[in-house]
């Protein structure tokens, strides 16, 4: 009986030939990763076990990125903490304020490759899953067993197969596809499960539009979200990736727990409504909700091809008087990318505010706090109750084009309407 991605890469890591769904297994791992808030827990349990140095400091990364430029005194402590850990451990990638969004940096660095085996602690470690990669959130606890042994227990995951059929329309990405595939089956609908993703209008999609369909496999509860590499991976690893890549496929007789076919063709953008991702709309059903703040960026969607997307729908307009529009940078690269091809600067005249490349208003951290009874729309992935600042505040989900377009509107609305 033939394998998925999924177990060929947890059986492949764990020393076995083969590997079924429910089976408690310890496999190595390739990469460790840990941010600002969740990194100083870790360094607490990795203390209190007595430990004196990690399994090996060039496969972890520490990522100031969160609460960045620190916010408060406690945020400020938080981030000292980790960075005197990592220099006295000599932690080869520890990358401070202003580098970038961890899901966006790794990536970007060659930090992650195809075929192997990543955890985080962060939920959304899941996004490397888009280089065929098996990549999974953990608890900081969990996270310090791994940076003192390189290994760690998993359930192997039941695999369900995702097939996006159809090519895509002109204003529809991989942030619309993933919110269509969450609005069907639920936020737990794929819980403790791989989502592997495939078919036609899978390869219409941008290596960054498949980091964003992965990045929110968690948002349906999934273990992790995967994508077979193919020309599109290999293209964004050539000359970029520091160890090498693993190009794995599922067997042709790999058992999935469930197989779910959606055609896209005719797919509009999507909007998640409040307060849960699952609450899909096509932008079509929501027009007219009127807007306070505009949010484009996060590890979801802070890619180059988001900013140029924004920039191209905003060309020649002006943000909404009753808007504020901020634009997020997933990383320092991404910035200085955008700003030396004039995107920046196109976004600003239209009255953007450009903030550094951090997290910031997606989890409410700071620069875009909402207000009791204001209302967002975010390319970010969550929009759970008080999720950007007050829990009587509203927060809406959508892809690049549909933000950009809504920021001119000041309600939600599609870019065909611009």
């Amino acid at each position: 009986m033939g394998m998925t991605i999924t177990e060929k890469i947890l059986a492949k890591h764990s020393g076995r030939k083969s590997v079924r769904p429910g089976e408690i297994i310890e496999a190595k791992l390739d990469f460790v990763l840990a941010n600002d808030i969740t990194a100083p827990l870790a360094i607490e349990r990795f203390r209190q076990a007595g430990s004196k140095k990690v399994f090996n400091r060039d496969r972890i990364a520490l990522v100031l990125d969160h609460f960045v430029p620190a916010r408060d005194i406690k945020s400020a402590e938080q981030a000292k903490l980790i960075r005197e850990f990592a220099r006295k451990l000599k932690i080869t990638y520890f990358f401070e304020a202003g580098c970038g969004i961890e899901h966006a940096l790794l990536p970007e660095e060659g930090l992650v490759s195809p075929g192997e085996l990543i955890i985080g602690a962060d939920s959304h470690t899941c996004t490397y899953g888009a280089l065929g990669a098996f990549a999974t959130g953990v608890g900081s606890t969990d996270l310090a067993a791994g940076m003192i042994t390189g290994k760690l227990w998993f359930k192997v995951p039941a695999t369900i197969r995702v097939n996006f059929t159809g090519k895509p329309g002109k204003w529809v990405f991989g942030k619309d596809l993933i919110l269509a595939l969450i609005g069907k089956i639920g936020v737990d609908g794929a819980r403790y499960m791989a989502l592997e993703f495939s078919g036609e209008a899978i390869r219409h999609i941008s290596i960054f539009g498949r980091f964003t369909i992965c990045n929110m496999a968690i948002e349906a509860g999934a273990k992790n979200g995967i994508i077979p590499p193919d020309r599109i991976t290999g293209s964004y690893l050539r000359n970029r990736n520091k160890r090498p890549a693993l190009f794995l496929q599922s067997d042709p007789d790999a058992q999935y727990c469930q197989t779910i076919t959606m055609d896209v063709s005719k797919m509009e953008p999507q909007v998640a409504l409040p307060s849960l991702p699952e609450n899909v709309r096509p932008v079509s059903q929501v027009k007219g909700i009127y807007l306070d703040q505009v949010v484009i960026g996060s590890c979801t969607n802070g890619w180059l091809e988001d900013l140029s997307i924004a920039a191209r729908i905003l060309a020649g307009k002006k943000v909404h008087p009753r808007v504020r529009l901020l634009v997020l940078p997933a990383t320092r690269k991404i910035y200085l990318q955008a700003l030396k091809a004039g995107i920046l600067e196109k976004l600003s005249h239209s009255g953007a505010t450009i903030c550094p490349a951090t997290c910031g208003p997606c989890l409410g951290g700071h620069l875009g706090v909402l207000a009791e009874g204001e209302r967002a729309l975010a390319t970010t992935n969550r929009n759970f109750i008080g999720r950007m600042g007050s829990p009587k505040s509203e927060v809406y989900l959508s892809g690049t084009a549909v933000a950009a377009a809504s920021a001119v509107l000041g309600r939600i609305g599609s870019p065909e309407e611009i």
